[in-house]
């Protein structure tokens, strides 16, 4: 799939709304019961970046992005604020945030995930655009170094250790992430007068598979 690694800019990302969807088949039995079903393994997020629009110069940074993306043909990295972290938003990100795998004395590659409700009936996001710079990882409670002890693919979340961890210890890992995404359109309409009056454009993103 064609894709950029680069980020939709923050600061205009920053007020946008969206979240996770999903797709769920629902029949209703003739007892009144129902049948419920997905065709999805993984939510895809949808987002409107119009609404993170401040000013006449934000106008022009997103046609900016935009014509660089060629619309919908080229993915992007985009932050979601409401969910972006390995830690809950008011704790720090450590090693120990989310479990990633469990050793087996020859594995060396690990997938970053994180999971969602992990006391109650989890659900466990592949993360596959970690922020550069943000994974922190530990095998067994003890913090690895980087480019010593491991490595990380920033364009696939994978980690690689060096050694393989030992059969039965937790592997663990924190980090910052991206939602690769496109846009959803393949035109923008601006309005000077009418942005100036308070009206915004509808930009809108949506996840893709990678």
């Amino acid at each position: 799939m064609a894709f950029h690694e680069v980020r939709f800019p923050a600061n205009l990302s920053f007020g946008s709304t969206g979240g996770p969807e999903r797709r769920t088949q629902v029949v209703t039995l003739a007892n009144g019961f129902e049948e419920r079903n997905t065709p999805w393994a993984h939510s895809r997020r949808r987002y409107d970046a119009g609404l993170g629009l401040r000013s006449l110069d934000d106008v022009e940074a997103l046609i900016a992005f935009f014509e660089a993306r060629r619309g919908r043909l080229y993915g992007f990295r985009w932050k979601d604020w409401a969910d972006y972290r390995s830690s809950a938003p008011s704790k720090a990100i450590t090693p120990l945030d989310q479990r990633i795998g469990t050793g087996d004395g020859v594995e060396t590659v690990f997938g970053l995930a994180k999971t969602y409700d992990p006391a109650g009936e989890p659900y466990v996001r592949p993360i596959v655009k970690p922020v550069p710079g943000s994974v922190v990882v530990a095998v067994a409670g003890d913090d690895k170094v980087e480019s010593l002890e491991f490595s990380v693919d920033c364009q696939t979340g994978l980690v690689t250790f060096a050694v393989p961890p030992d059969v039965g210890v937790a592997v663990t890992a924190g980090f910052e992430f991206d939602v690769p995404a496109r846009f959803d359109t393949d035109s923008i309409q601006v309005s000077v007068a009418s942005f100036r009056a308070g009206d915004v454009p509808q930009v809108p993103v949506v996840e893709v598979r990678v």
